[in-house]
Formats: C-alpha cells, structure tokens, sequence
C-alpha cells in the first residue's frame, strides 16, 4: 500500500516555462474559542504574499495553509500571532505530563468563589430570604470578573485590534456591562438601602463559561483517540541481527535491509518481510481485523502490530516515515483536520455573526429603555443577548463529527484520506466493484486447458506460460505455478508486450503468438469454431476464459483455450446483502468474459453486470451512471482501476491492491474485506447525521435564545448557563460516533445471519 504523505507535502506546477513549487505547511494555534476566530485566522494567513489557501480547525486547533516554498514558516506564524493567537510548528507541540496546578483549578475556585453569590436564587426556591452585604459581593465578584475572567479581556481585546469580534468579546462585554452596573449602584445607594445586584450574574456567567469550555477540551481531546492509539503503536527500539550479535538499538537507528528480531509478545518494530520463523500477528489496530493472521517465510508484517507465539526475523522494507504506521497517521490527521463542504455555511454565518450579535444587543438597549425607561432593566437585558449568543458551538459542529467519523473509521480498518470523501458518502446511491480481488479472491487457479485440431494440451499450455513468465498478472501466475507443477518445459519469448484490457502477444519459437479474452477473439476476426461449445460451458461455470492465437504472415490460427477459476471472497455476499439493506443498488464492471461475470453476479446477488469492459471503458460507464443522477462510490484495487476511481463520486482502493489505486482513492480499506465498503458508508451516514444535529442546535440555539433574551425572558445566569453547555452537547453528541460498530467488525456472520452496523451501548 502506497498513500501518499499530506504533510509538509510538495507539489510542482509549471507556469510561463518556470517550476512554481507549492508546500503545505500545518501550524498549531492556540487561543482560537470559536467559529469567527477561525474565519480571523484563516484571514490573515490569505493575505500572506505567496499564500494560496488556508484551511483551519477549530477541533484540532490547527491551520494548514498552501503556500510556494519561498514563504518562510516565520512569515506565516507572525500572521496569525498579530491576529492575537500563538502559532507553533506541530513538531514543536509536545505531549507533556501535567506539571503544576490541574487544568480544572482556575473552574474550582471561580465555582467557589460564586457560590456565596448564587447561593441566595437557590434558598428563595426554598423560601429563605437571605443576602450577602454588597461589599462581600464586589469582594467575591472582582478576583472571579479581572483575575479568572482575564483570559476573556485579552482574547477579546486582541480580537477588537484586529477588527473583529469572537466569542470572548461578547462575555467581556456582557460580563463587565453587569459587573460595572452592580458597582455603580452599591456606590451610589451606598447607606440608603441597597438595591438588587448584578454580582452574581456576572460571576456565574465566567464560571459556567469556564466550565464550558474545560468540559469541551477534555471531550475534544477523545475525539483524537484514534491518533493516540496509533501512535502509541510506535516501537521506541528494535532488536537487531548484526553480524553473529544481536544488539536493542532505537527504532530511528534501523536501517534499510537490517534484520530485525521480533520475539514473542513484542511489537513488530518495522514494516519488512519475513525471512525466518512462523508465527500469528494481531494486526487489529492497524487493519481493523480482530482475529491474529498467519505470517511466514516470504510474508510482509507492518510495524506496530504483536507478534504471537513465534520468534521472527524480519527484514527491514520501510523505516520512520514511509511505514505504513506513519502514513496512516498522516492520512488519519490530514483527514481530522481537512473542512467538509458542508462547513462554508458555518464559515459566511460566523463572518456577520459577532456584529450582528453587538447590534441586537444594542437594539434591545435602546428599545427597552425607549419602552420602559428603566435603563438598568434595560442593560440586564442586553447583557443577556451578549452572553446567551455564543458560535462556538457552530465552529465545532462540524469538525468534532469529522474527527470523531474518521477516528472510528480508521480503528476499524478504514482509512477515509479527506473529509469531503466523508461527507459525501453518504449519499451514494450505487456502489459499483471491480470484480478480481475486490469481490473474488483474485487468486486464480487454472482449471482447464483445451486444445484445438492440431495442437496438444502439453504444447497450449507451455506457449501460454511462455508468453506470461515475466507478467506479474494474476492469471500469468496461475499459469506459471500450473507449468511447475507439470514441471513442463517453457520456451523463450521476444518482444513480449501486453495489449492493453485483452492479454499479451509476443514472439515464440518464431511465430507471433497472442493469449487474450473473447474480445481480442472477435478483433482479430476468428471464429472459435469447435471449442465455442466448450468455451460457453466453460463460462456459464464461472469460468474466465483466454484463447491462444498464432498470427503469421496475415494467417491466423486458433490454438486452445485456458479456462481460469477465481473463488468468491466469503464475506462479498453479506457485503452485497448489506448495501441492499441500506437502499444501495450494486453494480460489477469487469474486463472478464460475461459468463464468469455473470456466474458471480448470481451468487451474490448483484443488481446489474457490465462485463468484458476495458479498463478506459469502466470510468465512462461510472461517468454514464453520474450523469444520470445517481451517486457513484467504485471499488477496486488494481492498475486498470485507476480511471474508474477517479471518476467516481467516492473511490475505495482495497489495501494491497495497486498504488495507483491507493493513491487515487478517497478511502482505502486497510483489508481485502468488501463488507468494510458497507461499513464505511453507514460511518458516513451516521457522521452526517451527527453534522446535521450538531448545526441544528447551534443554529437553533441562537436563533431561539437570542430573541427570548432580547424579550427580557432570560435571566443571564441562565443565558449563561445555556452558552456554556451548547458546545459541550454538541462535541458530546459527536462524541458517540466512538461506540459504533459495523457489519465487518469482530467475529464474521453465521450462516443466515447479517449483522447490522449497530451503535452499542
């Protein structure tokens, strides 16, 4: 498998004559609290000179900006720190233990703080009439309002110097608005009966926002479980054979070639071959697959994954980067911190939402006083607006789905490359395969050889292998391990080359010879004559059929036929079942004869068959099926599927299969199991639904609490109280993405049995 690194990534284009090279450089940025403080920075970054995109995270709190390689990392940090956040490259943020006080202390003593200050609403409830001195609330409001409420005058501080509003702005406002008129009536009735205070709506409203958004980090941080985890499968030393010693060195000293030992029970510390040993490997984290697989002589193990019972001696393939552990990691972050399409919306809302915000409240001032001359009454309401209206929870509606989609996606063997293959699956409404090695084995045995008038079945078989003894296809194979099985002697090929979707020709004992499908048949013109019978026979067997032909001097001749068998991946038919369950039509395109391709399509309950296709062929058939309205997601995993891919609405590219594939695949399956397309569409289904939620509230919260605020019908303790808990409903409702299981996941279906995509409890 082959996905290609998405970090730090470079790219040429070429313009008037001259290499114009782009990189893609990810920053981390810390400070941002809401959807306008990720349009603000995404803002500056673009008006950085050389800059030509930039993309921004609130969930991972990163920025990923595209830009030509001239633009120094400096210019881009300076950009985003005089916008009033704090830029670090990623290799520069470390995952350090906690040192000090606990991340919750500053919630704590705000909470403590405020008690006395809230404590009276709660007894009235009770009937007790009791309240604190004025001078012992300005006591216990103060450190709350300008010591644990400081983060929000400098957010928004830097926020108004820039030009902008955030969220931060809005509770500075609305706190310091209640804080300032609860001072100014102590003084001003001080010694002649003191008036109701706003003390505790101030101080309650920076708790619970502290609250707020402790809670929101601590549920963000498990949206970015699946990173630990695979990260965690890191080897830090590796055991190595140099010479007659075997020494520990760190993982980052292996080298290329080395020979790794990997004992019983250790991870394996480097992608590689097996050149000693056997053994079982759990392989679960990497490829979703729960059960232990067999691995020996000749076999690839992939770093991070537990050896069983067997010692080992692996020779080393891959190391740091370019394992499949890295860039997995990669895929994974790329994709966490990519932006769905869905998220413009968010975006044009979160750009007018801060001023709008200032301009209701504004509004709900001047009408109130204009309505009842109570400018204090009025204030209370405004501060009201000012703090129930909060676009954090529309900043993160969508990110914290994606991460949480992709997260439980990847721990179940799907590695989904962006969030717009995510977002889009979910309304795929046909599912086409390509049929060798997505739906079959792709392991084919050669199950007949018939020869014509003329010709032996010795004679047919050796000329067919000559032709494939340096072609690494599926069927050369089966070929070249039926002649060794024979032990038949093969001849020698010139100018062996291959015709493109209909088999080989090359140049054998002096005669120009051809092994192709009944398409290459019918364009040369020949006619099967006796062996039509047993070709059709053959076919409606499930047989995929190749005729060698002899071409010399305009005269041709027909020689035999091989007929080849390719059993049905056991897990294809519940595959199939479970996207008819989901409403999904199933399509096979295959450059395979139509009997075979038929043959599978019954036994699996395929809706639709397009056989004997040729390669260009497949991308216009997925192109024909778009064109009609319709939702393509294509599955395949080899050279010929590349097209298709591309042009598919999604693409999966089994794992194994071609790099072409991987590389141009949306989602790659990290195993051959096609019930994992199932899977992967019901994650994005369930994703988006989790999208839609999350935007509903959002929105619908402030659309509902805005006016009930401006209206004088919320108090803004509870005005608060309802901010801080928006966000954190809507990461914790992503948050169950994390307990979904698939169809594909642990022990396989019993007989008549199809296990649903379920969410446990």
């Amino acid at each position: 498998m082959d996905i290609e690194p998405t970090l730090e990534a470079s790219m040429n284009t070429t313009a008037a004559g001259h290499d114009i090279v782009t990189t893609e450089t990810t920053l981390q940025v810390e400070g941002m609290t809401c959807a306008s403080c990720v349009a603000r920075v995404e803002k500056v970054l673009r008006k950085v000179p050389g800059v030509s995109g930039a993309s921004v995270n609130l969930a991972t709190e990163r920025a990923t900006i595209q830009a030509l390689a001239t633009v120094p990392t400096a210019a881009l940090k300076g950009a985003i720190e005089k916008a009033g956040y704090v830029a670090k490259e990623v290799q520069d943020v470390k995952a350090l233990p906690a040192a000090g006080l606990p991340a919750w202390w500053p919630v704590a003593v705000s909470g403590a703080l405020t008690l006395p200050l809230v404590l009276p609403m709660l007894l009235q409830l009770f009937g007790v009439i009791w309240m604190p001195d004025g001078w012992l609330q300005l006591a216990l409001a103060t450190p709350v309002q300008f010591w644990l409420g400081a983060r929000f005058y400098r957010a928004g501080w830097k926020a108004v110097l820039a030009k902008a509003g955030n969220m931060d702005l809005l509770v500075a406002l609305g706190t310091s608005a209640a804080y300032g008129l609860s001072v100014y009536l102590l003084f001003r009735h001080a010694g002649h009966g003191m008036p109701h205070l706003y003390f505790e709506a101030s101080a309650a409203v920076i708790t619970l926002v502290l609250l707020g958004k402790w809670l929101e980090q601590r549920a963000k941080g498990q949206t970015a479980d699946a990173i630990r985890a695979l990260n965690a499968l890191r080897p830090t030393t590796a055991r190595v054979r140099r010479g007659d010693a075997e020494l520990d060195i760190p993982v980052e000293q292996v080298r290329v070639g080395d020979l790794v030992i990997v004992r019983p029970g250790d991870r394996v510390a480097v992608d590689g071959e097996v050149v000693e040993g056997r053994s079982h490997v759990d392989e679960s984290l990497i490829t979703g697959e729960s059960l232990p697989v067999a691995r020996g002589m000749g076999d690839k193990v992939t770093g991070g994954s537990i050896n069983a019972e067997g010692a080992l001696v692996v020779r080393t393939r891959a190391i740091g980067a370019e394992t499949t552990l890295a860039r997995i990691i990669r895929m994974v972050e790329s994709a966490q911190a990519a932006k769905a399409p869905i998220q413009r919306i968010v975006d044009r809302v979160s750009a007018v939402f801060v001023p709008v915000v200032l301009g209701i409240a504004l509004l709900t001032f001047l009408g109130w006083v204009g309505y009842s001359g109570d400018w204090e009454h009025s204030l209370i309401n405004a501060v009201a607006v000012l703090v129930i209206a909060c676009p954090c929870a529309l900043g993160l509606a969508t990110p914290t789905a994606i991460m949480a989609g992709t997260g439980v996606a990847a721990r179940h063997g799907i590695l989904i490359k962006d969030a717009e293959a995510l977002e889009v699956a979910h309304a795929v409404t046909v599912v086409a395969f390509d049929k060798t090695g997505t739906l079959t084995e792709g392991r084919p045995s050669l199950a007949a050889v018939v020869a014509a008038q003329g010709s032996t079945r010795d004679e047919v078989l050796g000329l067919a292998a000559a032709l494939q003894k340096s072609s690494s296809h599926p069927l050369a194979v089966a070929v070249m391990e039926q002649v060794r099985h024979e032990r038949l002697t093969v001849p020698e090929v010139r100018d062996a080359q291959a015709l493109p979707g209909r088999g080989v020709q090359g140049v054998v004992r002096g005669h120009t010879l051809a092994l192709g499908s009944t398409r290459l048949l019918r364009e040369l013109g020949l006619d099967a004559g006796a062996l039509q019978a047993e070709a059709q026979q053959l076919g409606q067997q499930g047989r995929t059929v190749s005729w060698l032909v002899r071409s010399d001097a305009g005269q041709q001749c027909l020689l035999g036929l091989l007929a080849f068998g390719d059993s049905v991946k056991p897990a294809a038919l519940a595959a199939v079942s479970r996207l008819h369950q989901l409403g999904i039509r199933t399509v096979m395109l295959t450059g395979d004869n139509r009997g075979a391709a038929e043959a599978v399509a019954r036994e699996l309950g395929i809706d639709e068959v397009r056989a004997e296709v040729l390669p260009g062929d497949k991308a216009a058939v997925v192109k024909a099926l778009r064109d009609a309205g319709e939702v393509v997601a294509f599955v395949g995993d080899g050279l010929n599927d590349g097209p298709a891919l591309a042009a598919a609405s999604v693409s999966y590219a089994m794992a194994g299969g071609a790099d072409v594939a991987t590389e141009t695949a949306g989602i790659t399956l990290m195993r051959g199991d096609p019930r994992l397309v199932a899977d992967s569409l019901d994650v994005s289904r369930r994703t988006y639904s989790k999208i839609k939620q999350g935007l509903f509230w959002a929105f619908g919260y402030n659309v509902l609490g805005i006016p009930l605020a401006a209206l004088g019908l919320l108090n803004p303790v509870i005005a608060g109280a309802a901010m801080a808990f928006s966000s954190v409903s809507v990461v914790l409702n992503a948050l169950t993405l994390r307990r979904w299981r698939g169809v594909a996941d642990g022990h396989a279906a019993a007989p008549g049995e199809q296990r649903r995509g379920t969410m446990t409890v």
